[in-house]
């Protein structure tokens, strides 16, 4: 399927989106600081699955192709573009939809989630921030000048804005997204994070060097959609219990079997993953017995048979950077792909 672009009057602007799949499934791109979908999403437009998903992704009002007007940065911005990107897709006809969103679209997501429960399915982030501090600080001014960029992330935005308008805007970003460090705690959206409902899975890279580790925990922390863990079968029960950070040792119907402590990398992971790939030997009958000993307490957690199974968490790619949907593309979008169905 082609990916087709438009433009469509929404609050006062005419706000460009691209739009491509024909499944059941809406899925809205929400794109980072300066970003527009042709810039930050060209894999996933192209490989997201068109069977089971209608991918949109948009140009915030002042980026991309949603120009006129001028971008700017008053205290609300994120509202304005969480508000802005749920109006586009009802304009659009989407009755309820998913998020997918990068950096300041991240924010944004998490705003619109929290403000607009009912129409937010679920939601994926990665690279995003509820406040901002000292540390923040000195990342955001090491890149305001964008003559200092790397001609690799300079180029598409020079490209698509021309030089002046990308130096201005960033500069102005900078400016705007200091205006939170002078608010109570940094605050961005650390106070809707409690209000967000939907099932959030949380993408960090360790290897970021704009956004630190602490804030996906800070996220992950207060976000209860993004606590949940939703098994189907008791093999994935049973793969959870093998990644919890203790001993493991079940009593089996004729035996006792030790369970060495396994690493917690495979804790997010585990359920996703056959047999024949894990990295120890398992004896089937013994895990189910494991599994029956807690049973009761995963319970709540287990989903109706016909129910998708949910992979939310917070979920860490060792080589992420921050633009880590194009670096491991195919990683990426499996992940999302995954969680969303």
């Amino acid at each position: 399927t082609s990916v087709n672009s438009g433009k469509i009057a929404v609050n006062g602007v005419h706000l460009h989106y691209q739009r491509t799949g024909e499944g059941e499934h809406p899925v809205l791109l929400l794109p980072g600081m300066l970003g527009s979908g042709e810039t930050d999403f060209v894999p996933q437009l192209k490989s997201l699955s068109k069977k089971l998903f209608t991918v949109v992704a948009w140009d915030p009002r002042g980026y991309g192709h949603s120009r006129p007007p001028d971008r700017d940065f008053p205290l609300d911005f994120f509202e304005r573009d969480a508000k802005d990107a749920v109006d586009l897709m009802k304009a659009l006809n989407f009755k309820k939809v998913s998020l997918l969103g990068w950096s300041d679209g991240g924010i944004t997501a998490l705003i619109a989630a929290a403000k607009y429960p009912s129409y937010i399915s679920k939601m994926v982030i990665w690279g995003a921030n509820a406040y901002v501090t000292d540390e923040d600080e000195r990342i955001y001014q090491g890149i305001r000048d964008v003559s200092k960029w790397s001609e690799k992330a300079r180029k598409p935005l020079e490209a698509l804005y021309g030089y002046d308008y990308f130096a201005k805007t960033c500069e102005k970003w900078v400016d705007g997204i200091q205006q939170f460090k002078h608010l109570p705690d940094g605050n961005i959206c650390r106070h809707l994070l409690p209000q967000v409902q939907c099932p959030t899975l949380i993408v960090h890279g360790e290897k970021d060097p704009l956004v630190p580790r602490f804030h996906a925990d800070f996220i992950h922390k207060h976000v209860k959609g993004s606590r949940t863990r939703a098994f189907n079968t008791w093999w994935d029960c049973s793969i959870q219990l093998l990644c919890e950070d203790h001993l493991l040792r079940p009593e089996g119907p004729t035996q006792k079997l030790k369970f060495h402590q396994a690493p917690q990398k495979w804790l997010l992971r585990a359920a996703a993953v056959p047999p024949e790939r894990l990295p120890w030997q398992i004896d089937l009958s013994t895990m189910r017995a494991a599994w029956c000993l807690r049973e009761q307490q995963l319970r709540s957690e287990m989903p109706s048979p016909d129910s998708p199974r949910c992979l939310a968490g917070l979920h860490l790619m060792p080589e992420g950077k921050h633009n880590l949907h194009l670096r491991f593309a195919n990683e990426f979008n499996k992940l999302a792909e995954d969680f969303l169905r």
